[in-house]
């Protein structure tokens, strides 16, 4: 233990003198005299003396980096072999709870190069970055003529005589997985006649075309049709006729999905069609998501496609770049400085993807080229002229009136190639539409191509694309299409499937990691003959639920009811079998002795942590039953990171102890289990145990009857009733103690903080960080918005306020109940409508540096209303706030009075935040839901709306079938080092950087060139722990002692903690339900911000400017092989390299197809 102190000491006396020299020569660097001379415009010879001082001071940074890397490892390696003993809890005399200093240091170590990333550099900015164009417009909305939302468009006759104008005519068919009916009643009454009739019709003359998107459909229908018909569909493939575009397993919504599952699905889709037919896309199709991410560009052209479509965008936006000819643009992400992100992307201009609003601007003429509509029909044209066939005798007539209307619409585009799209949902479902739309556009094609003179070459096959194209930077959030009607609402509707949706992905992603790793024990072991390879479908079929959900009508909660059933049942059956895949895995790994796995279907090894009876039901926690001999518990961490967690355990006894593996008592608090507010379950209780998880690891511990539980210490609890007169049942293993009513505040603390509540309303007031004097307002309120008295009304998709919320004002004041103990504390506040509880807790890291925040949301009385969180402090945040684009990027927003409120909504899939030059708050979620920030220093979310009609985009019906819902958050206070002249050294760095006159440094401000912003390491941590909850499983046998059990440690080092193992995923073999000898390893390699503070982080944080040594990385596994591929796997990058280490940039997602073994 002396050796252990001395290097301790020794190696925190090096790391202070190593930064206070670097403090020094900085200090020196920012306050020498010459760089203030002229101005700033520096001689050439000063210029060089100052490039010369840059390059020491990163050749000392990186010393200085390899040093204290070095005596990490030292204590490291000293403090991992010493004996942990469990640090047990103490009460002070002021009655607070204590835990002793952990006995391993942790580490934050941050390469100075990984500061930069976030600091910005050189780089061209965007011609076009929508924050800016946001703040342009005017949002007039001015009738335009026949185009309404734009202008009247003119042209010359001869534009097109020296180049002829090219006409790219499309035929598509747009297919829900689900909207008005269920995915399969629309395979069965539309989708597979349309694709039947596409394979007989495609072959009565080559020059005809189709695009096909939507792999979910496809592959049911490849399923059903015989060997006959699919060498028909790859011959089509091959000639050109059929194009797969996007090749997705759905056409995903932008808003809601998070990365994890875009991916995903993209792959889903994109293994189908390589096994299947062998084809690659190359474009991108999206006409009907509720407005674009920029995350869609990044992952279409990292799966090496090179164009992609846009429709859903806000009016004014369309008309705008209309008139500016920019309405094609290479897309490219904020932080993209070399143009490899750059996607060739092009806009549909006008209201619709249908027919009428996409042959020209005139909906009126358009609607006559619809021969579907043709009279006799069953839907004819709105404008009251309908289609008429054509013939020798009109043809001319007809064809120069459509010419007229593909001039006009190629004028608002740069080049002479024009894209006309041809169909609409559900279209070509017979083979007469066929025949009327193909035999009458051949007659006008063959017409207008014959004739020289008009200069016009039209066909159906794919162009290319010239260059000079403006670059854009940003996303197409929020959408409107038409007056002030914004699809913000979708972000919100059905919260419980959006909940669940998350849940399922974070068991996915747990099941894939675990079941690849024990398949690859298993077949290095040889017992792969004995492990479920059956599981694979389960997988498989798991993969396929999820990514349907996906659509853009599922997860967006905008479908009909019995719909929205569907698919919550495809979502619970395969979170069912997610946690069968991930107990098998489990059983096989922890097993000392592997050779007695034995796997039997019909008895498990191990119970799940809880089960949902139905699938509109919150889940049910799983009680442990205690005897005289111990229950084993196994608990899986899907983080790559170690982590320190408090894990809640239902038993049926009070007297309990917990003990870890090796036999030694861990820490754990013991409460009762709530009913409601004032009602304890009888006989069950949470024993909470403080446990350190191995990364990606299962950790074996024990529980014991015993009633000498010295390491279990109880809970108290106050409840307050505020006037109301309830019984409370109460239990003698934990004191309860009842009051009529406080006005006083309460507070809560832990060594990090301290967080203050109102007595009367149990809501958050302020949070206080340890250390500084001064408190934050950080006050909580629920509000309610109605809905207008107008005709239009907000429903599934719209949101269309009756003005600003109100307060919400329940019948009764609220249950407030006050629990307080070793390892956490919390406030309950029980209201009519919603239950909220706010927990801190009392451990060392990342858990203990933000608020646990879950509100229970039950609002099936209300009528037109939508319950909303608001947070409100004194953060000085102005017009900004920042909210996420699918958990991959953050993207800067801009409060714009301009625009009606429900306008200044954006969807929030996994963090919003606002910030100043002190403080940054960030509101992690565990679910997507729509966010705002309507003034300064505010942050507010929708929690539920239940809406009693339709808003008229279709679905005809209103929201009504509400759940009772458990929303969760962590809040997260921040303090920027910028704030604290003495602290930073980090700030200190990129203030010199900045000073040095190093462009763009990236404050992530709007007004900047380049707006951008990144999480802190801690924030990105504190969003995992939040969606990737660990695992507790007992083992089943009740009676019986278990075999040997050990915990299983993947990972044989730590990974730098800004990489993030998106999957490991097992390929498909030849036979759809095994697995392959591969794997495909996608890797994420996040963007982070180095001026928020990162004490306490309770882990060892280290990063590598984006090196790791993969061969080295998985303990007792060879990488057998190692290629690095396009996201999708459908291009391989580069050779396979003997090396087996790799580069990521920050940012950057990369797959790898492995062999582990």
């Amino acid at each position: 233990m002396k050796l252990k102190k001395q290097v301790t000491v020794c190696g925190a006396v090096i790391f202070c003198v190593a930064v206070f020299s670097l403090y020094l020569m900085l200090d020196r660097v920012q306050h020498d005299p010459t760089r203030h001379q002229s101005g700033g415009n520096f001689p050439r010879s000063q210029i060089s003396v100052l490039q010369n001082r840059i390059e020491q001071l990163e050749q000392l940074l990186e010393e200085n980096h390899e040093i204290i890397s070095h005596i990490k490892d030292s204590v490291l390696e000293l403090t991992a072999h010493a004996e942990e003993q469990p640090a047990l809890p103490h009460h002070t005399p002021n009655g607070s709870w204590v835990l002793p200093p952990e006995s391993r240091p942790s580490f934050l170590s941050v390469s100075p190069q990984d500061c930069q990333f976030a600091l910005g550099g050189k780089g061209q900015s965007p011609d076009l970055q929508m924050l800016a164009v946001y703040s342009l417009l005017p949002f007039d909305n001015q009738d335009g003529g026949v185009w309404k939302q734009g202008f009247d468009i003119t042209y010359e006759p001869n534009e097109w005589d020296t180049e002829p104008l090219q006409v790219f005519v499309v035929p598509h068919s747009h297919n829900d997985p689900g909207w008005i009916k269920t995915f399969d009643k629309y395979y069965y009454d539309q989708t597979q006649h349309i694709l039947n009739s596409m394979v007989l019709k495609m072959q009565e003359d080559p020059r005809r075309r189709f695009i096909w998107s939507e792999i979910s459909f496809f592959s049911k229908w490849w399923d059903n049709i015989s060997a006959q018909k699919r060498a028909a569909v790859r011959r089509l493939v091959g000639n050109g006729q059929l194009e797969m575009v996007t090749g997705g397993w759905v056409m995903p919504d932008e808003a809601n999905s998070h990365y994890f599952a875009m991916i995903d699905q993209l792959i889903e889709g994109h293994q189908w069609l390589e096994k299947n037919i062998g084809v690659t896309p190359r474009s991108g199709w999206a006409v009907d998501p509720f407005g674009h991410s920029s995350t869609m560009p990044y992952l279409l052209k990292r799966s090496n496609l090179t164009g992609m479509l846009i429709q859903r965008v806000h009016y004014a936006i369309k008309k705008h770049f209309a008139a500016t000819q920019n309405l094609e643009f290479m897309w490219r992400q904020t932080w993209d400085l070399d143009a490899s992100t750059d996607i060739f992307c092009h806009m549909m201009p006008f209201y619709s993807y249908d027919v009428p609003h996409t042959c020209g601007p005139d909906p009126k003429i358009c609607c006559q080229f619809d021969f579907k509509r043709l009279p006799g029909g069953r839907i004819n044209c709105p404008w009251k002229v309908p289609p008429r066939a054509i013939t020798d005798a009109n043809v001319a007539e007809r064809a120069q009136l459509l010419l007229d209307q593909y001039r006009k619409k190629s004028k608002l585009y740069r080049s002479k190639v024009l894209l006309v799209p041809l169909g609409d949902d559900f279209r070509y479902d017979k083979p007469q539409e066929w025949d009327a739309q193909f035999l009458n556009y051949q007659r006008i094609f063959d017409f207008l191509n014959s004739r020289p003179n008009f200069h016009v070459q039209v066909g159906i096959v794919p162009g290319m694309k010239p260059p000079g194209f403006p670059v854009l930077s940003g996303d197409f959030f929020s959408y409107a299409d038409r007056e002030d009607h914004y699809w913000t609402g979708y972000y919100t509707s059905r919260p419980f499937y959006k909940s669940l949706d998350r849940v399922l992905e974070a068991h996915l992603r747990g099941a894939e990691i675990l079941y690849s790793l024990a398949l690859a024990h298993a077949r290095r072991a040889g017992a792969d003959g004995r492990y479920p390879l059956s599981d694979y479908a389960l997988l498989s079929n798991a993969r396929r639920n999820l990514g349907l959900f996906q659509h853009h009508d599922a997860i967006t909660g905008t479908a009909k009811e019995a719909v929205a059933v569907d698919y919550g049942v495809r979502l619970l059956h395969s979170l069912t079998n997610l946690k069968r895949v991930i107990i098998n895995a489990a059983h096989y790994l922890v097993l000392g002795d592997k050779d007695a796995y034995h796997h039997d279907l019909a008895a498990p090894f191990l119970g799940t942590d809880d089960m949902r009876p139905n699938q509109d039901s919150l889940p049910e926690r799983t009680v442990v039953k205690l005897d005289t001999s111990p229950r084993f518990l196994v608990v899986f961490n899907p983080l790559e990171q170690e982590r320190l967690s408090v894990l809640p355990v239902l038993v049926d006894s009070p007297h309990v102890r917990v003990l870890s593996e090796e036999g030694q008592p861990l820490p754990s608090q013991l409460s009762v289990h709530w009913g409601s507010a004032t009602d304890m379950v009888p006989n069950v209780y949470q024993v909470s145990v403080l446990a350190r998880l191995p990364a990606l690891g299962l950790r074996v511990l024990q529980l014991h009857k015993s009633f000498d539980s010295h390491a279990t210490l109880k809970s108290s609890v106050r409840l307050y009733l505020h006037g109301q007169d309830l019984p409370v049942r109460k239990q003698e293993a934990v004191p309860v103690h009842v009051f009529p009513a406080t006005a006083d505040d309460l507070c809560l603390e832990n060594q990090h903080l301290q967080a203050c509540f109102s007595g009367r309303s149990g809501l958050l007031q302020s949070i206080r960080r340890a250390g500084e004097e001064r408190e934050q307002r950080v006050s909580s309120e629920f509000l309610v918005y109605g809905t207008r008295t107008s005709k239009d009304k907000s429903g599934a998709y719209l949101f269309l306020p009756d003005g600003e919320a109100k307060p919400y004002a329940p019948k009764d004041p609220p249950v407030v109940r006050v629990t307080e103990g070793p390892l956490f504390s919390e406030v309950a506040s029980y209201y009519q409508h919603v239950q909220t509880v706010v927990r801190l807790y009392n451990v060392p890291g990342v858990e203990g540096l933000s608020l646990d925040v879950s509100c229970l949301v039950d609002i099936r009385d209300h009528i037109n209303k939508e319950l909303a969180l608001r947070f409100s402090t004194d953060i000085e945040s102005d017009d900004t706030f920042f909210t996420d684009l699918n958990g991959f990027q953050i993207q800067p927003r801009r409060y714009q009075q301009k625009l009606p409120l429900q306008a200044n909504f954006y969807p929030m899939p996994a963090m919003a935040y606002i910030q100043d030059t002190q403080s940054r708050l960030t509101l992690h979620t565990a679910q997507a839901l729509g966010v705002s920030s309507l003034g300064s220093g505010q942050l507010e979310v929708i929690l539920d709306r239940r809406l009693m009609q339709d808003d008229n985009r279709g679905l005809g019906q209103g929201l009504k079938d509400n759940k009772r819902t458990c929303n969760r958050f962590r809040l997260l206070l921040e303090r920027r080092t910028t704030a604290n002249k003495s602290s930073s050294f980090f700030s200190k760095l990129a203030s010199t950087f900045k000073a040095l006159g190093f462009p763009g440094a990236r404050t992530g401000s709007p007004e900047d060139g380049r707006p951008i912003s990144f999480p802190s390491l801690l924030s990105h941590i504190t969003s995992m722990h939040l969606n990737a909850e660990a695992l507790v499983m007992p083992v089943a046998q009740e009676k019986l002692a278990p075999p040997a059990l050990r915990s299983f440690m993947p990972l044989s080092t730590t990974l730098p903690c800004d990489f993030h193992i998106l999957n490991l995923r097992m390929l498909q073999a030849e036979d759809d339900l095994l697995p392959s000898a591969e794997a495909a390893l996608i890797l994420h390699r996040k963007g982070f911000d180095c001026s928020l503070e990162a004490k306490n982080l309770g882990f060892n944080c280290t990063t590598s400017q984006g090196k790791l040594a993969l061969g080295s990385l998985f303990q007792g596994l060879e990488l057998g092989s190692l290629q690095r591929t396009s996201l999708t796997l459908m291009y391989p990058l580069g050779t396979v390299s003997n090396s087996t280490n790799i580069h990521l940039d920050p940012m950057e997602i990369a797959t790898f197809r492995i062999r582990l073994g």
